[in-house]
């Protein structure tokens, strides 16, 4: 599974940082990134920043997806 944030469509809320914390994090900006590992994919641009969701962490991501309430969070299986 991949995942990405449309940062155009993000309110900050940082809640997928809260129930995802090891795929999600909340930027100086303002704005929700999706990282792998140390690397955060911090430049916007939809596919260009999808990141490999770490193993056990599917269920999480699906979470956060939900609760989104920008609705921003892309999922690619």
């Amino acid at each position: 599974m991949k995942v990405w944030i449309d940062q155009d469509l993000c309110t900050g809320d940082g809640l997928c940082e809260e129930i995802a914390p090891a795929v999600f994090t909340l930027l100086d900006d303002g704005l929700s990134y999706v990282k792998e590992g140390d690397k955060v994919f911090d430049n916007p641009g939809g596919h260009d920043g999808l990141a490999v969701v770490p193993d056990g962490m599917d269920e999480a991501v699906r979470e956060a997806v939900e609760e989104c309430p920008g609705e921003c969070i892309f999922i690619e299986e």
